[in-house]
């Protein structure tokens, strides 16, 4: 019986799809103008798990990982590097889907770009304008009116009296509150023509939340199971979707989502790993040094929740665990092959399934692992099975033990 830790209520809570046997789950995913850090990695390769599992739990799974595809930092950037909005993201989305590859990454079912869904961004605002949520300030930037929405806070789990604005927040000249945040951005001058499209309120594009309440309604409906994304992304941005998605189609029921997840940061002495701080690698960066699998086997030794530790060391020491366990299926040739009801595999679906616990799982992998090593051989198909349920000891174990230290022989992997 899996149980998650839901966000909203700050509690594990068994799990229950609205539909029976069938996820519909929605993850934030990433600003396309720069190639994608560490941070960015834990998210793609966190709900990656967790969609493998519920897979491996025989749910199917709609999976929606959007990108973000005009923004501020975009037209910034595609205007210093004097090329178009289309080309510059374009690139990045090649890039991110390079690494995400890399890491073992599969694909999500749909993967919305924000620039195909204005239309449905906009019929969101008028939604929103219409029940007297929404205002047009004089700066005609349209505007969300947080102190109408009741819930506001909920997530974070903070009074409106106790919250500011986020970095991300466009501030209007007139807001009626400071907490008020941008659904529509008027169109600036020199803004170029393809960030900005017509709709009733002039020229303009969307704001940043807008875009996640929009697409995640068109792909998976008004109310689905999982909203994931980083932890930073909690407040202001998955409290704004609230306020939006809730306000503008009601819910009976009381939610637009029935569990929110939220990964840890990745820290570089003890601070946030981010672009603001200067203090990220990318992922580029990384895999010249590290294979992609010691990349995705440290991120998941971690429980999800938790901060995620960077420095060489760690990742040393993910190098040397991963090889312990390809070494134990050196002589393997067989398939990868689960027997649930084997007691090894009982405590790796008991460890997953509370709350997706990763480290507990991955003892047992290793527990397996000296098993084998032990003589039991038989149990060689049983570790290469569970840990492919977790993306891990897919390859063949001589090659990746007479691998170079980087994914590949000129140091690049990608």
């Amino acid at each position: 019986m899996l149980r998650i830790h839901n966000t909203l209520t700050r509690e594990k809570e068994v799990f229950s799809s609205i539909e029976p046997g069938h996820v519909r789950m929605y993850v934030c995913g990433m600003t396309v103008y720069d190639y994608c850090h560490l941070g960015h990695a834990r998210v793609l390769v966190v709900f990656d798990m967790v969609a493998r599992w519920l897979r491996a739990s025989e749910y199917r799974v709609t999976y929606v990982r959007n990108i973000t595809d005009i923004d501020d930092k975009i037209i910034r950037r595609a205007q210093e590097n004097g090329e178009s909005i289309h080309v510059l993201t374009g690139r990045y989305i090649g890039f991110m889907n390079e690494d995400a590859a890399a890491l073992g990454v599969l694909p999500p079912d749909h993967e919305p770009r924000a620039t195909e869904y204005v239309e449905a961004m906009q019929s969101l605002i008028s939604r929103l304008e219409n029940k007297g949520l929404a205002y047009v300030a004089a700066s005609r930037d349209v505007c969300y009116a947080v102190r109408k929405f009741p819930g506001y806070g909920k997530l974070s789990g903070k009074s409106l009296d106790d919250l500011r604005a986020g970095e991300r927040v466009e501030v209007a000249s007139d807001k009626q509150d400071p907490l008020d945040f941008v659904l529509w951005k008027h169109a600036k001058a020199e803004e170029p023509a393809e960030a900005r499209w017509p709709s009733p309120w002039g020229e303009g594009r969307p704001g940043w939340h807008i875009e996640c309440s929009a697409m995640s309604s068109q792909l998976l409906g008004e109310h689905f199971d999982i909203h994931g994304g980083g932890q930073d992304l909690q407040f202001p941005h998955h409290e704004n979707e609230i306020a939006q998605s809730e306000g503008a189609c009601g819910h009976d029921h009381g939610r637009f989502v029935n569990y929110w997840m939220h990964n840890g940061f990745v820290r570089v002495d003890n601070e946030k790993m981010s672009k603001s701080l200067g203090n990220f690698f990318t992922i580029r960066e990384v895999l010249k040094q590290y294979d992609a699998e010691v990349v995705r086997f440290f991120i998941l030794r971690a429980h999800y929740r938790s901060p995620l530790n960077y420095s060489d060391a760690h990742l040393d020491d993910a190098r040397n665990a991963l090889t312990r366990l390809y070494t134990a299926l050196k002589g393997y040739r067989g398939a990868a092959a689960v027997d649930w009801d084997e007691p090894h595999a009982q405590r790796f679906k008991a460890a997953l399934d509370d709350d997706f616990g990763t480290p507990e799982a991955m003892a047992v992998l290793f527990d397996l692992a000296t098993a084998i090593n032990r003589g039991e051989t038989a149990l060689a198909g049983q570790l290469k099975g569970l840990a492919g349920v977790l993306g891990l000891l897919q390859r063949d174990a001589v090659d990746f033990l007479q691998a170079a230290p980087a994914g590949g022989p000129d140091g690049d992997a990608i």
